[in-house]
């Protein structure tokens, strides 16, 4: 339900739009049984279970508008985090690419390895040969002073863990 809930609201929105017309369906015809005075007698436990049944409906309305609007609010909250994340991920790249002296064609090189790229795909992409995005990525990895990728991912994604988030607005300001 959280996951149809956050990806599309429609749904649930449009479960509470039922639900308001269903509360404004017993709502009119408690006011009718009063203005007829059909609430006396033997319909008073029918008249009580829709006046209940309307309370109920009133307060599950409240209830779920109010959780639709905090999970769209963590919702947004979640997008932002994520985009924060991804900005200060490029951020750390390009610091260390700086530190280690990566030539041009080194940085794209290590940014296909990065993205998962093998090196034949990555050679296919950059138009060269096995042989030199093999060498290109030694180079890099010698830079970096790490064995492998597995390594220089370790080496980026735990500067990414370690360092604070900061939003795109504190950023900004700074």
């Amino acid at each position: 339900m959280t996951r149809l809930t956050l990806d599309r609201p429609g749904p649930l929105m449009a479960l509470i739009a039922v639900q308001i017309l269903c509360t404004a369906f017993f709502l009119w015809d408690v006011v009718e049984d009063l203005r007829t005075g059909a609430m006396a007698g033997a319909n008073i436990v029918y008249a009580s279970t829709e006046v209940i049944a309307s309370l109920a409906l009133i307060l599950a309305v409240i209830f779920e508008i109010r959780v639709l609007m905090a999970l769209l609010r963590r919702q947004a909250h979640l997008e932002t985090q994520v985009s924060v994340a991804a900005g200060a991920l490029a951020d750390i790249i390009e610091t260390y690419f700086d530190d280690w002296g990566l030539t041009p064609a080194e940085r794209d090189v290590a940014m296909f390895a990065i993205k998962g790229f093998s090196i034949a795909e990555t050679a296919r992409l950059r138009g060269a040969a096995e042989g030199t995005v093999k060498s290109q990525l030694n180079a890099v990895y010698r830079k970096a002073h790490v064995p492998g990728r597995g390594a220089l991912l370790g080496l980026l994604v735990g500067d990414l863990v370690d360092a604070p988030l900061t939003s795109p607005t504190d950023r900004a300001a700074s």
